[in-house]
């Protein structure tokens, strides 16, 4: 993330706090009650955060985002290597999600939410043709972003190829087969690949995955939106390994 950007709300500032995120500043509103705010006040005099009371006119310079009294600068994020991430998760069963298209600020932020949420080991982004992580981002992953690794590649394929020479079973989620999700074992490490509404996953990514699954839906709906998409195939592995280690 480039320096300068922001995050708007006290929650998803509480959250970057938690995750060590560095704050280069916080903007608080004068007179501002409740005890959200004031556990926030106290995570920022505990960190030595630099902020300031400003009145409500100053907040609103940033941005029309509902800042809920509270804007804080974040430092940019750093990405890492899926190369050190596929390493340290060797002797886990690791969920990796590979997103091929998603341009839609708040569909990334929704997804790296639920990411977070289910313990995913590392989120794969291409360099070009994804939404940006900015304050838009961040906000709609309720600070998730903090605490789900991200990565960025050349393009996408080459971490199938990384991914693959680990054992990790690539399986692309795709209206382009018959094979159920809930039919399909996930007792092992998986990377997922989860494709926009409007073009789904490019032909040579969905070529080159081990596996294809589809969630079953009635005939008058034709897809779902792909942050819901991705909680349902997250969730649906969380289920199946909670169920197997019995």
């Amino acid at each position: 993330m480039k320096e300068g950007q922001e995050i708007y709300g006290i929650r998803a500032i509480l959250e970057a706090i938690v995750q060590e995120q560095p704050l280069d500043k916080i903007w608080l509103l004068k007179g501002q009650q409740g005890p959200l705010f004031k556990s926030l006040e106290q995570k920022i005099h505990e960190n030595g955060i630099s902020h300031s009371y400003v009145p409500i006119e100053r907040l609103e310079r940033f941005s029309h985002e509902n800042h809920q009294g509270a804007v804080a600068r974040i430092a940019p994020i750093q990405f890492q290597s899926l190369e050190n991430l596929i390493e340290k998760n060797i002797d886990q069963k690791s969920t990796y999600l590979l997103l091929d298209g998603i341009t839609d600020t708040r569909n990334l932020g929704a997804i790296l939410r639920t990411a977070s949420a289910t313990g995913v080991a590392g989120v794969v982004l291409p360099q070009t043709g994804s939404a940006p992580i900015n304050a838009n981002t961040v906000k709609a992953s309720a600070g998730g972003i903090f605490s789900v690794p991200l990565v960025k590649v050349n393009h996408l394929k080459d971490a199938i190829y990384m991914l693959q020479a680990a054992e990790i079973k690539i399986v692309a989620v795709t209206e382009k087969t018959d094979q159920i999700l809930f039919e399909n074992n996930f007792d092992s490490s998986v990377a997922l690949i989860m494709g926009s509404e409007e073009r789904g996953i490019h032909p040579s990514l969905i070529k080159l995955s081990n596996e294809k699954v589809i969630l079953p839906m009635n005939e008058n709906i034709g897809s779902l939106n792909v942050s819901v998409a991705c909680a349902v195939v997250l969730y649906e592995i969380q289920r199946q390994r909670h169920h197997n280690s019995k």
